[in-house]
């Protein structure tokens, strides 16, 4: 396990490992994975890590959080601890987001999409690991107490993977993705909002239209207000390989295109 700085651009990896507190944290392929602060006046990440495929090709259904804790040695160290969920708890998947959101001064963590293995009563020798998009549920968890409800929003009416989503504050914006039944790329922005009302959350949905459809892209956080998409595909055999910049600002999103970096061949030809 590594720890990952950047200084003077350049990354550097320290290496690291986990507290003897820390529950058993298995090699994961592709989770959802998203990071937040426990208080907003905190200056500590908390990161979230939920489903995924496990070595042995079964997928994940647990919730862990992990932190970051300082070691007498002034070595860091991560704690990984399991979060317990009840309620309707989100099925074993992979190919899925995880967000949190801010409101009325509490928090929450929205969970939406990805892939699972078709039901047990369904599978064959042959069809074992055959998977089908989940239900288009958007699932609402509470940390705090690891409840977690499910939502239909009609606006939602198919499952997606490997979309992607970023938030701030209350609202959280799925971009793209596509379904086992399509091999487009989805042109929509779910723009998810939520009200951590006292005792009854409430989530409205709007469609928006973007020029952007991508499954797949790296997405990573530049700014408060500001994300970097890289990469990704249009389609099962075409690569994207333009960038685009994300700002959110009040109530609405706007994407634009940046200029391209000279690709290396590797990247050019690589097949992920």
């Amino acid at each position: 396990v590594f720890l990952v700085d950047m200084k003077k651009n350049e990354l550097k990896l320290r290496p690291t490992g986990f507290t003897n507190e820390s529950c058993y944290l298995p090699p994961l392929r592709h989770p959802a994975v998203t990071s937040f602060l426990d208080s907003p006046a905190s200056e500590v990440n908390q990161y979230l890590i939920h489903g995924g495929k496990t070595p042995n090709n079964e997928l994940s259904q647990k919730l862990y959080v992990m932190s970051i804790v300082p070691s007498v040695n002034k070595k860091s160290l991560l704690c990984c601890i399991e979060k317990d969920l009840v309620g309707d708890i989100p099925e074993a998947r992979y190919g899925h987001s995880m967000n949190v959101v801010h409101s009325r001064g509490k928090t929450a963590v929205v969970l939406f999409g990805g892939r699972s293995y078709i039901p047990l009563n369904q599978r064959t020798t042959e069809k074992w690991n055959s998977v089908t998009d989940c239900q288009p549920f958007v699932y609402l968890i509470d940390l705090q107490f690891g409840c977690s409800t499910a939502y239909t929003i009609k606006e939602i009416q198919d499952g997606l993977c490997f979309h992607i989503s970023v938030s701030r504050n209350d609202t959280v914006y799925i971009i793209g993705g596509h379904t086992l039944e399509s091999n487009l790329r989805s042109p929509n922005i779910y723009k998810i909002k939520v009200d951590l009302l006292l005792g009854s959350p409430a989530i409205t949905c709007t469609v928006l239209q973007s020029r952007l459809s991508v499954s797949s892209a790296i997405v990573t956080h530049t700014c408060p207000d500001e994300f970097l998409i890289v990469g990704g595909y249009e389609s099962d055999s075409q690569k994207r390989m333009t960038c685009n910049k994300v700002s959110i600002s009040n109530d609405t999103i706007d994407i634009q295109e940046l200029e391209t970096p000279e690709w290396t061949g590797d990247v050019k030809q690589s097949k992920t």
